[in-house]
């Protein structure tokens, strides 16, 4: 089953789609829906305000943010460290992927399809969000 599972990941519907210009919460809502976890944007070590777009968010972070980056696609079939390394290159943003909760951080060894099936649960070592940072 989870073979199968795993291949379905790669053909699934669920794709995500990621414009600079959008605000954060609505680029978070966007990925809860498509994929049943939290998106959870920071600037500097705390998390950011969901009101404000990639751009403003640019101007209140030391990170320069690359609101000129082209779409980025996420799908089931990437792993989770991949995806929060992606937001960064392509964006220059930090970004962390948790439970629909957003209460526990999901390993970065594991895709987002399994983290959608909750396949974390399995492995001893997931973190709650108290250790937000530092993986």
């Amino acid at each position: 089953m989870k073979l199968f599972d795993n291949l379905l990941d790669h053909f699934n519907k669920a794709e995500f789609t990621v414009a600079p210009q959008k605000k954060l919460k609505t680029i978070s809502a966007d990925f809860k829906k498509a994929f049943e976890l939290t998106l959870v944007f920071y600037k500097g070590n705390i998390i950011a305000d969901g009101d404000i777009t990639l751009a403003s968010l640019n101007i209140k972070t030391t990170k320069t943010v690359n609101t000129k980056a082209a779409d980025l696609k996420i799908k089931g079939s990437m792993k989770v460290g991949d995806v929060e390394k992606l937001f960064d290159k392509s964006f220059g943003v930090t970004v962390q992927i948790k439970d629909i909760a957003g209460k526990i951080l999901v390993p970065n060894n594991i895709t987002i399809g399994q983290a959608s099936r909750k396949e974390y649960e399995r492995f001893q070592h997931y973190r709650s969000s108290s250790y937000c940072r530092g993986r």
